[in-house]
This record gives structure tokens, C-alpha cells and sequence, in this order.
């Protein structure tokens, strides 16, 4: 698992995007090491988009808490999970997280593999998905990593985060 200290893997994650209009433009490929650098970023990963922990508390918890996120510093706050960039905008519209959170996929895992932040849920029939976490990640370097217990949600919530940083 990744240790506070360490720098983010170089890895590529998508994000689904639109231009003015809402003309899609599909899912572009970014490197999460990249576009950490000279930014405070809190990336918050979490076993799937529509699950009920996920859309009932973590992402809409980051929603409310991003005005006092950004106030603390915050360049960005990404939520990552083993999906596809479509998947997860199509989430993101539905819990209505405009600009505030972004949502990206990892849609092979390679990211939450990479971290050392996986988990086989496939006896559950759900595959191989993320860890629920959170972390802050200064300059590409990681400063904060908190990972719930399975079927937990008490440290990677966006309140927590949120007081680590005060």
C-alpha cells in the first residue's frame, strides 16, 4: 500500500468531458502524477459509482465540504473508482457535483492496483474494486492517506479530510 511520503504512481486515468454546449467530447487520458504537480489534491476512491455508501454519503459529503476544501487550500478534489469515465459522469450528473467534485475513472484498476488500494469483490459478483479512501496528495506526493475498514465509512469522508487540514 502506498505510504505517506511516497509519490502518486504514474499512472493514466480518464475523465469524461464536454465543451460549451454540452457537445461530448469522450473520455481524455490524463496522467494523475501530472496533473497532481504544484496542486493540492484530495482524491478520495471508493468501490462504485451508484452504490449506496458512495452515492448516499462519500461523494455528496465532498459536494457540500468543497467550498471549505478550496478555502483550506484545495486545488481539486478528484473521486475515483473502478469504472469508466462514462459511468462516472453519467454518476456525477446524476448526484449533481458540477465543478466541485470531478469524477474519474479507473476503469481497470490500474490506479487503485497501483496504490495497493484493491479489493476482490468477486464472490459478490462485483469484480475487482477500490478500497474506500482518501488522501491528500501535495505536489504528486501523498501527505495524508486514511483507508476505511471493510464496510466502513469514518476516516475518508470529506469532514475527517477536512479537519486533518485545519
Amino acid at each position: 500500500m502506498i505510504k505517506i511520503g511516497e509519490q502518486l504512481p504514474d499512472v493514466t486515468l480518464y475523465q469524461y468531458n464536454t465543451v460549451e454546449g454540452a457537445c461530448a467530447i469522450g473520455p481524455s487520458a490524463f496522467s494523475v502524477r501530472e496533473r497532481c504537480k504544484q496542486k493540492k489534491v484530495v482524491i478520495f476512491g471508493l468501490p462504485g459509482a451508484f452504490t449506496p455508501t458512495c452515492s448516499e454519503k462519500h461523494v455528496p459529503g465532498y459536494v457540500a465540504a468543497a467550498e471549505a476544501l478550496f478555502a483550506a487550500g484545495v486545488d481539486e478534489i478528484l473521486c475515483v473508482s473502478v469504472n469508466d469515465a462514462f459511468v462516472m459522469n453519467a454518476w456525477g450528473d446524476s448526484l449533481q457535483v458540477g465543478d466541485a467534485v470531478q469524477m474519474i475513472g479507473d476503469g481497470n484498476g490500474t490506479f487503485s492496483e497501483a496504490l495497493g488500494l484493491i479489493q476482490d469483490l468477486s464472490a459478490r459478483g462485483l469484480g475487482r474494486r477500490s478500497l474506500r479512501y482518501a488522501m491528500v496528495v501535495e505536489d504528486g506526493v501523498v501527505k495524508h492517506l486514511a483507508v476505511e475498514a471493510p464496510g466502513k465509512f469514518e476516516v475518508s469522508d470529506a469532514q475527517s479530510v477536512l479537519a486533518m487540514l485545519r
